[in-house]
């Protein structure tokens, strides 16, 4: 388990090659290794230009890419988990773990121990998981407090020694550069019982555990009684445990609301120690399976340090929160919308906020509104060609309300405006948050 090479590349949209190498760090060791198993199915780390206009080509960051390309875009192309495969002087690198944060794109290519064809499955490639947490770990080192550039470029230049310690030879031993930040600067603290390397440190203070569920409804309506309309739930638990002790042990347990639905395809986190088979046996794959696992659903972990998902998970709920029309008439350079939304009768009609965003794509900025709302407020950002219609904290009491006007948009400039394959003509959507 260990990576062949790591990136640190700046987005710069506007310049010429639209990025910028930041930092790298090859290691010769692991790539002699990678060519014994890899046999004759290994390609070689790229330098790193060819290595920064391939990544960005493949991640749609290149600002001449924004046409449709068959061999990047396709159906059969569609990726979900930040693992791709890059063209490089003929031939594909791959896996090269990779993902944008804060206009930085961390990348990494893990070592595979075994021949590249046909391609394992990633699942059985345990690299691939030490290289997220190696470059989300860097990711925390350089925006843990960093506030100016200058901060971020002093960080930069201590990765080489910090890697020297948390990545010898390309394997991974802490992910927590601070850490190892701290070993270089300090003498060593010794502890009674023996730290897992995958731990930076210790909390010492209150003990307390915060937990956040997160749910999002995706729903597709189209108002025809000869289709039926579809929707689900995806869910997120993040928690943040604040523990002394090196290992603390911590077992969460989440139950059902009365006539709630089960979850469905739960993903953990890897610090969960065990589950009951019946959690991971749901799926909503199979429709036709109605032993789903009810709960209560226990999570035992040892949690690590930071805050963290703790699992994901999908549920099947009987109507959506929100029921809604949205109708577009494009006339000319101006478009006429009518949106209605009713809150559902078993909802609580009780918000921290409600809105709802309208956004429009390849179009120009807007120019001219018309509209009237029957309830909120209607606040335009025409440079960005989007409406947010600011709902507030409930619903009024018929639980309806509509939105209808008319809308012009100016000259059209692909350089400046939100720009979409899907949501051309016609098509578009609406985004409600709360």
């Amino acid at each position: 388990m260990a990576q062949r090479a790591v990136w640190l590349v700046s987005h710069e949209p506007g310049t010429p090659l639209c990025g910028t190498v930041r930092f790298s760090r090859r290691f010769p060791t692991v790539e002699k290794r990678a060519k014994v198993f890899n046999g004759t199915s290994y390609v070689p780390i790229p330098e790193d230009g060819p290595f920064l206009k391939s990544l960005l080509f493949e991640l749609r960051l290149l600002d001449e890419d924004k046409d449709f390309m068959e061999s990047r875009d396709s159906c059969s192309r569609i990726n979900k988990t930040s693992v791709y495969g890059l063209k490089v002087g003929g031939e594909e690198l791959w896996p090269v773990v990779a993902f944008l944060k804060n206009g930085i794109v961390y990348a990494c290519v893990p070592l595979v121990e075994q021949t590249l064809s046909p391609r394992p499955a990633l699942i059985s490639i345990s690299a691939i998981s030490q290289g997220f947490e190696l470059l989300f770990g860097i990711q925390d080192f350089l925006y843990s407090s960093q506030r100016m550039d200058t901060e971020l470029n002093t960080k930069l230049s201590q990765l080489p020694d910090l890697l020297l310690q948390a990545c010898p030879f390309g394997t991974v031993l802490d992910a927590n550069l601070q850490n190892s930040l701290d070993s270089i600067n300090f003498a060593s603290v010794t502890h009674p019982q023996k730290q897992p390397a995958w731990k930076a440190g210790t909390y010492k203070g209150k003990p307390q555990v915060s937990i956040s569920i997160t749910e999002k409804v995706k729903s597709m309506q189209y108002d025809k009684q000869d289709i039926a309309d579809t929707w689900q739930v995806v869910g997120t638990v993040t928690c943040k445990c604040d523990l002394e002790g090196i290992m603390p042990n911590v077992t969460i347990s989440l139950s059902l609301p009365t006539n709630g639905s089960p979850l469905q395809d739960i993903l953990v986190h890897p610090c969960v120690t065990s589950l009951d088979s019946a959690i991971l046996t749901s799926s909503s794959i199979d429709t036709m399976d109605d032993s789903a696992f009810s709960g209560p659903y226990k999570f035992p972990f040892t949690p690590p340090l930071e805050s963290f998902n703790l699992c994901y998970y999908t549920s099947q709920v009987p109507v959506p929160p929100i029921l809604g029309f949205y109708q577009i008439k494009e006339e000319e350079a101006q478009l006429k919308i009518t949106v209605n939304l009713k809150l559902h009768e078993s909802v609580k009609n009780n918000f921290e906020f409600c809105e709802a965003h309208i956004p429009f794509y390849n179009r120009g900025p807007i120019t001219h509104v018309e509209y009237k709302v029957s309830f909120g407020q209607l606040e335009v950002f025409r440079e960005k060609s989007l409406l947010i219609w600011i709902i507030g904290q409930k619903f009024p009491k018929s639980m309806e309300i509509s939105l209808s006007g008319t809308i012009t948009f100016g000259a059209k400039s692909h350089d400046k405006q939100p720009f979409d394959h899907i949501c051309i003509a016609g098509t578009a959507y609406l985004k409600i948050g709360n």
